[in-house]
């Protein structure tokens, strides 16, 4: 079972890491998902990443204005000041509503 996701809005975070400061990464991140998790109209979140540096991590909002209250929220844009500096060559963003939703799982 899982949470239907259906007219939330999804948040697509798509980057290449480049290594450095893996451990301050790791903080950084454990302490934007928690901090996520306390913002109005937070849903949850998913993200994998390669061996290779490339990551997607999807977090998911009750309505677009939650999503970008979370943008622009100050602890998080000082975080998203640092990966530019720091730990990521590249990232894009990609907004969406989720329209759809469904899993399947073996039995």
């Amino acid at each position: 079972m899982h949470d239907d996701r259906t007219g939330q809005t999804a948040v697509i975070f798509m980057s290449n890491r480049n290594g450095i400061d893996p451990a301050g990464y790791a903080a950084a991140a454990a302490a934007m998902e928690a901090l996520a998790a306390t913002q109005p109209g937070y849903r949850g979140i998913d993200s994998v990443r390669d061996e290779a540096g490339l990551g997607i991590t999807i977090s998911y909002w009750a309505d677009d204005a939650a999503a970008i209250a979370w943008r622009d929220d100050p602890d998080h844009a000082a975080i998203r000041d640092r990966g530019r500096a720091l730990w990521y060559d590249r990232y894009r963003v990609t907004v969406a509503r989720v329209e759809r939703d469904y899993d399947w799982a073996r039995p």
